[in-house]
């Protein structure tokens, strides 16, 4: 499963919430006062920062998509994104103003004006086609896959760009999506600066014992809970913020797994790192530790609980930086314990409803 984002397919959740809602691990469905992480940290900011200078495209190109097509753009006038990781990366090349559209999971500030074509994470292609795009780019992950091949169908340029599994994969995705724009020197100047930030943000990791963090998605209103193995998209991120990754270290290979007490027991997190509407979805830290197994977790019993928004913790793009940052600043930043409000912000609506 790739990215929200992106990273966990909207019809296999539906696949999951089915299945597990059998299991009986229900976790709290009131609200609690208690609505955010034990300790706080850093923000990301709801906005992108676009290059200092707008380039301007040098079109036609024909470029390789991550599908194996050949892919000529003639114009990009009209862009349609269909991940908010993607549309992070155009608004942050400086090109936002040509973005017709959003997947719902664009929740920075510049696109939220913008019409949703997608309903959940699904792509509705008639929806694409009536903005008149000139270029749509999507992610390997995007579908249903009938939709994409309808925009191909009626004759619009459609870039798959490999979804993102870690912090290598942000330069060749803000390349790919540069280059396909016929912008190819921002897109290097925009990978620069992204690495380079994130590697300053790697070196304000402190030294010493390596904290265990599990990564757990949370859906309380479908019964999804679910923690994340080696392939979850997390552990780069985890590993970056100088952790161990709880579930990879417990021997958990796929990407998720259906939370249980013994795979809680097992992987014996410090911390635990959600996404904030995940979060709030199981009533905050309160309604959290209520889900069988966490409370008995060192995590738990110290309500370690590290919140990032959804629409942006697993991107791997050019606020990365930010992210990395909030998740160190909560993970070494106070003991906690205190129930307060210390939740990043940010819209994140990919469906925690």
């Amino acid at each position: 499963m790739r990215r929200l984002r992106n990273r966990l397919a909207g019809v296999l959740l539906s696949v999951l919430a089915l299945s597990l809602a059998a299991t009986g691990c229900g976790g709290s469905s009131e609200a609690a006062p208690d609505k955010g992480p034990a300790t706080a940290g850093e923000s990301v900011a709801n906005r992108v920062e676009p290059l200092a200078k707008t380039p301007e495209p040098e079109l036609p190109v024909t470029v390789r998509s991550a599908d194996g097509e050949q892919v000529t753009v003639g114009a990009a006038e009209r862009v349609v994104p269909l991940s908010g990781s993607l549309s992070e990366i155009v608004f942050t090349l400086g090109l936002g103003d040509r973005v017709v559209a959003r997947d719902v999971t664009a929740t920075f500030e510049q696109a939220a004006k913008l019409p949703v074509v997608t309903r959940g994470h699904d792509v509705s292609a008639e929806s694409v086609l009536s903005l008149r795009p000139d270029l749509v780019i999507a992610e390997t992950t995007t579908g249903p896959e009938e939709a994409v091949d309808q925009i191909r169908a009626a004759g619009v340029p459609v870039l798959v760009v490999a979804s993102a599994g870690g912090l290598d994969d942000v330069g060749p995705r803000i390349r790919a999506v540069a280059g396909a724009l016929g912008v190819p020197a921002a897109g290097e100047e925009l990978t620069r600066r992204s690495e380079q930030r994130i590697e300053a943000a790697r070196k304000e990791v402190p030294h010493g014992e390596k904290p265990r963090v599990a990564f757990l998605y949370l859906r309380g209103s479908a019964s999804v809970y679910l923690i994340g193995g080696k392939d979850s998209g997390a552990g780069s991120l985890i590993e970056a913020a100088g952790a161990v990754d709880a579930g990879a270290a417990s021997g958990l290979d796929k990407d998720f797994t259906a939370i249980t007490s013994e795979a809680l027991v097992k992987a014996a997190p410090d911390a635990i790192l959600v996404m904030s509407k995940g979060l709030e979805s199981v009533g905050g830290v309160d309604g959290l530790v209520k889900i069988p197994g966490v409370a008995q977790t060192p995590a738990g019993m110290d309500r370690r609980i590290v919140s990032v928004e959804d629409g942006v913790l697993l991107n791997y793009g050019p606020r990365t930086d930010q992210v990395l940052k909030s998740v160190v600043a909560q993970l070494y930043g106070g003991s906690g314990g205190d129930g307060q409000d210390g939740e990043t912000g940010g819209s994140g609506e990919d469906g925690a409803k």
